[in-house]
């Protein structure tokens, strides 16, 4: 399989891009050798400019969850592009997604839309302080928010894969106020409570992780989390950025049983266009300036192109209702995986929350970020680079989770399934 167009692209994006490539991620540093350059998608595969084809388990990182190019996504983009591509001010559409958001997470009675995750996270930290006149926001080891200043101390994602989980430029004095617990640890956050209670504006969180690998809360940890929070008035901040109506309509919240007083959103409301939201209780929320006094501003922030295709996608997944069908495929695909790595005597552990699962190089189970720390990165290198060659393309990192869409047919998940077994005999 040649890649040698995506290589000279990469020559000459390393010339005019630092390390060429406009997010870490995309760089190919958890695998090594050079990323590829792609030229279109079509359902759901990818195309690269060599005119490879390849099963796209990424789906941009999660947010394609009808696969490329989905018609009613092109058509609402194509309508609203028409009118224009921006105004800096007030559009019906941003009320509609809005009101679609509201409806299908219970705990966000009022939202606030921005351009990305990173912009989500960063207000709503920002809100929660605002709101409890506290400086200390608790977060946990491997949990990934952006690249907030404050958030990036032991994140995951690409920070765990390049091995920098605690960015320079980061600030002594913006990485004092953030306390960094392990995840599934409902003692751990117990104690910290009972010690800085009185200080902690509240914890932020991904109630499913998707930055170091696939890793589920226990209930416990959860339930702790929530009590705590209740009993000494810190918010309880669920980053669903990833996990929103991707394991569910109404989120991991909505699966997990567990009310946040906020909630972040990205990926899939903006339907593949760059959109992000957070939202949770109105009396929270009425605090952000011009209701209340927390500052938070957008020129883009609900892009009509954006909204458009968030309604459009929105629209699908409620009407349509996939979800049954993509936790169908998704278990195909983590069985088979798990056999394949199992004929091959290979070490392994799979996690998954409906269409969004990892399978470690570990011997597992994988709880928190020490656990997943201990994944065969060697190996999985290997993996990926052997699934390339045979038409699958995987996450670059152990430590990201892979997404299955509605595109996909059992005949692609088959496909998958065999490519792994070849991969894994050469391990």
């Amino acid at each position: 399989m040649s890649r040698s167009k995506s290589s000279a692209a990469f020559a000459r994006a390393k010339a005019l891009i630092p390390g060429g490539v406009n997010s870490p991620a995309r760089a190919f540093g958890g695998v090594g050798g050079e990323p590829i350059f792609f030229d279109h998608g079509d359902g759901a595969y990818l195309v690269d400019i060599d005119g490879n084809r390849y099963l796209d388990y990424i789906g941009s990182w999660g947010p394609l969850i009808l696969g490329h190019r989905h018609p009613a996504v092109v058509a609402a983009i194509e309508k609203a592009l028409h009118k224009g591509t921006t105004y800096g001010a007030p559009t019906e559409s941003e009320s509609e997604l809005a009101e679609m958001i509201i409806a299908a997470v219970p705990s966000m009675e009022k939202v606030r839309l921005v351009s990305s995750g990173t912009e989500a996270t960063m207000s709503a930290v920002r809100l929660a302080r605002g709101f409890t006149g506290r400086n200390i926001i608790v977060k946990f080891a491997g949990n990934y928010h952006g690249h907030v200043d404050s958030l990036l101390v032991a994140a995951g994602s690409s920070a765990a894969t390049l091995g920098v989980p605690n960015s320079p430029g980061v600030t002594p004095g913006t990485a004092q106020d953030t306390l960094t617990l392990r995840y599934n640890d409902p003692n751990g956050a117990a104690e910290a409570f009972a010690k800085h209670g009185d200080k902690i504006a509240g914890v932020i969180m991904e109630p499913v992780v998707g930055n170091m690998g696939l890793v589920v809360p226990t209930p416990e940890f959860l339930e702790t989390l929530r009590n705590v929070t209740t009993k000494h008035d810190a918010l309880l901040i669920f980053d669903e950025v990833m996990t929103g109506f991707r394991v569910a309509f109404g989120g991991a919240q909505s699966k997990l049983g567990i009310k946040p007083d906020l909630t972040t959103l990205g990926k899939i409301v903006g339907g593949g266009l760059p959109v992000g939201a957070y939202g949770g209780r109105a009396d929270v929320m009425n605090h952000i300036l011009p209701a209340g006094k927390v500052f938070q501003a957008g020129t883009l922030s609900g892009n009509p192109l954006a909204t458009a295709a968030g309604i459009a996608t929105l629209r699908v997944l409620r009407d349509e209702n996939p979800y049954p069908r993509l936790d169908t495929l998704s278990a195909k695909l983590e069985a088979g995986l798990r056999k394949a790595a199992a004929a091959a005597g290979v070490e392994h552990y799979t996690a998954r929350a409906g269409s969004m699962l990892t399978l470690f190089f570990n011997p597992g189970p994988v709880t928190d970020w020490d656990s997943a720390s201990k994944s065969r990165t060697d190996r999985f290198a290997k993996y990926f680079w052997s699934l390339i060659e045979r038409g699958v393309y995987m996450p670059c990192s152990q430590y990201e989770a892979l997404f299955v869409s509605a595109a996909h047919t059992e005949a692609d998940i088959d496909a998958t399934i065999a490519a792994a077994h070849e991969a894994c005999r050469g391990l």
